[in-house]
């Protein structure tokens, strides 16, 4: 498994989706269909998108932590 962060290429909005994806081994549009439909349950999905795209470094970034 590689290090969870946000790449630069292969993201639509924030990249989010595509760190899970690389992190799952798994391909971005499916991660992106997993989380829309897990939209249609109840829970703060859409909050926990926000702050996994505040709180994850971006590739190549160096972070203070």
């Amino acid at each position: 498994m590689s290090a969870l962060a946000r790449p630069r290429d292969g993201r639509m909005i924030g990249g989010v989706c595509a760190a899970l994806a690389r992190r799952f081994g798994t391909k971005p549009n499916t991660m992106r269909v997993i989380f829309l439909l897990s939209c249609l349950l109840p829970g703060p999905q859409f909050l926990l998108y926000l702050a996994l795209w505040v709180l994850l470094p971006e590739e190549g970034r160096k972070t203070a932590w």
